[in-house]
């Protein structure tokens, strides 16, 4: 026997190898459980673990923290006693799906945005036939707005408002800058002279901001918003942008007493304020659904028509087109706030130009080497004719007369600003106060006419002066006396006076009372005495005549008597 080998059949060796059995069998075990429990994703621990494990189970034979760690077993699903309950429908309405896709052209990017309530009623429909029978009309309209279109889609987004106010120059001005309405409304957005002096759009003699179409369009859409936010709602904002705030919110507070509704379509209203909102709808579904009108609208492309420039100096209006590549008049249509020839940087610094222009303009701006401006302008000091003024700019009367719009007979008031050209004396840029506030201010001009007069009985110089409506100072200088000279009666004398009340009119203005009532004493007393002595004749032929019946009576009477004593 080998001493090294001990024999198994024992009860020592027996026994104790089966305590080593058991020992391994649970160390395997346990590291079994902290493998897979490592391995694992953690688990929430059910709560009923301890309380369901029976004792002497190798889960209650181990450790509490090991429990813990140890997989939960999986539950039975629940199942609730007593009936279910029927199973119901509901109706949901799907959220609009935004496409990702980049709009095909400007009228797809606007439909994309339009945002408001839409208008269905008669006058919708009235609108809609008005535009579709003028295509003419609508293509130039739409073919005009190509130029500012974009900008404004931009400006609307920035905002996130409504896109059917992008439509809004449609119905304003038909997208013409120039235009002026009889109430003297102005622009694209036709803003009235004290609307746009309220959202700072500068009106003076040399531009007028409410045509800016950069000015004009923040201006307009920060109007809308205004009454946006006063009224709460898009037509009604509409209407006072068209109306007025206070006609429109004095209108909503009559229907308030009254118990009435306060929409759009309930307050009363102009006929042009209530055709305005279905202006705009009619528009509006014209442009969503064009074939369903037959209308064809001209491809505008998604993206900028012009380029927005910064100036630093005065610049011509010829010189710009000229580096630019463009015309004074396609010029002038993107920036027509400009009145003069001459763009001044104090007060409208920035100028557009077409997109592909903007970029040559550059270049050769920084090429240039002459002068940039060659008009300036110029702050009347006195009141003066417009020869006068014309000879101390350097110019011609006919060129400074036009240049400024100044009609004949007509006088410079002093403090007026004048666009003139640059001189040595008169070399710079037009100040940031002049370009904002340049005023021009005339009065008549008077032309006045030699008329000689002669001195009353009594007459003075002031008297005389007084009776023709001038000075005695000016009368005296006109015919060389003194102040304190005395006039004979007869004197014939000089003055000035204005054409329109010169010569016979002049004596008749204060003289011509007295000369009529002189005139009717006269005729009164010649008429007296032509009466006077017309009785007289009359008289004195009537004695005649009786004197000589008389006589031939008395003779009758006597020859009777004879005849008769003779009988």
């Amino acid at each position: 026997m080998n001493p090294l080998i001990e024999p198994i059949d024992t009860p020592q060796v027996v026994a104790k190898s089966s305590l080593l059995q058991r020992r391994s069998l649970s160390t395997l075990t346990l590291g079994l459980i902290l493998l897979v429990a490592g391995c694992a994703s953690v688990q929430t621990p059910d709560p009923t673990q301890g309380a369901s494990s029976a004792p002497g189970s190798a889960a209650s034979t181990l450790p509490a923290a090991t429990a813990a760690r140890s997989p939960s077993p999986r539950l039975a699903p629940f199942i609730p006693s007593g009936p279910l309950s029927a199973i119901g429908t509901e109706s949901a309405s799907a959220a609009p799906v935004v496409t990702l896709s980049t709009p095909t052209d400007i009228w797809d990017r606007i439909r994309r945005g339009f945002a408001m309530t839409d208008l269905d009623n008669d006058l919708v429909r009235d609108r809609e036939q008005w535009y579709v029978s003028r295509p003419d009309y609508m293509q130039r309209m739409t073919e005009r707005s190509s130029r500012y279109l974009f900008h404004i889609v931009e400006e609307i987004e920035r905002r996130r408002i409504p896109m059917e106010l992008a439509l809004l120059p449609f119905i304003e001005s038909a997208f013409n800058p120039q235009a002026v309405s009889s109430a003297r409304a102005a622009g694209m957005w036709q803003f009235m002279p004290a609307t746009g002096q309220s959202f700072d759009l500068k009106q003076n003699v040399f531009r007028d901001d409410r045509r800016d179409v950069l000015a004009s369009t923040k201006a307009a859409l920060d109007y809308l918003e205004q009454l946006h936010g006063r009224f709460g709602d898009w037509h009604l904002a509409l209407a006072a942008y068209n109306w007025g705030q206070g006609n429109v919110n004095r209108a909503i507070t009559r229907n308030q007493r009254a118990g009435l509704p306060t929409g759009y379509t309930d307050i009363d209203m102009p006929l042009e304020t209530r055709m305005y909102v279905p202006k705009l709808q009619a528009v509006k579904n014209i442009l969503a659904r064009p074939e369903s009108f037959g209308a064809l609208l001209p491809d505008i492309g998604n993206h900028p028509f012009f380029d927005t420039l910064t100036l630093t100096s005065d610049m011509d209006v010829s010189l710009i087109a000229s580096l630019s590549g463009v015309s004074e008049a396609d010029f002038r249509v993107l920036n027509p706030s400009i009145k003069q020839p001459i763009v001044m940087a104090a007060g409208t610094p920035q100028i557009l130009l077409p997109w592909d222009n903007a970029g040559v303009f550059e270049q050769r701006l920084a090429a240039h080497k002459g002068p940039l401006a060659s008009w300036t302008a110029w702050v009347v000091p006195t009141t003066m004719s417009v020869d006068q003024a014309a000879q101390r700019s350097a110019m011609s009367e006919e060129e400074l007369r036009r240049v400024n719009n100044i009609p004949p007979r007509m006088l410079v008031r002093a403090g007026s600003s004048l666009l003139v050209r640059r001189s040595g004396h008169r070399d710079n840029d037009v100040s940031e106060f002049v370009a904002d506030h340049a005023q021009l201010s005339l009065q008549p001009e008077v032309v006045l006419k030699r008329t000689t007069v002669r001195a009353r009985k009594g007459d003075s110089l002031e008297r005389l002066a007084s009776r023709y409506g001038v000075s005695a100072s000016s009368v005296a200088g006109w015919n060389k006396l003194s102040s304190t000279s005395r006039l004979k009666t007869g004197q014939r004398l000089t003055l000035m006076l204005p054409r329109s009340v010169s010569g016979k009119s002049v004596a008749g203005s204060s003289s011509s009372k007295k000369s009529r009532s002189v005139a009717s004493r006269k005729k009164s007393s010649s008429g007296k005495t032509a009466s006077k002595s017309k009785s007289r004749s009359v008289a004195a032929k009537d004695k005649r005549i009786r004197t000589s019946t008389a006589s031939a009576g008395k003779k009758s009477s006597g020859s009777s008597s004879k005849v008769a004593r003779k009988k």
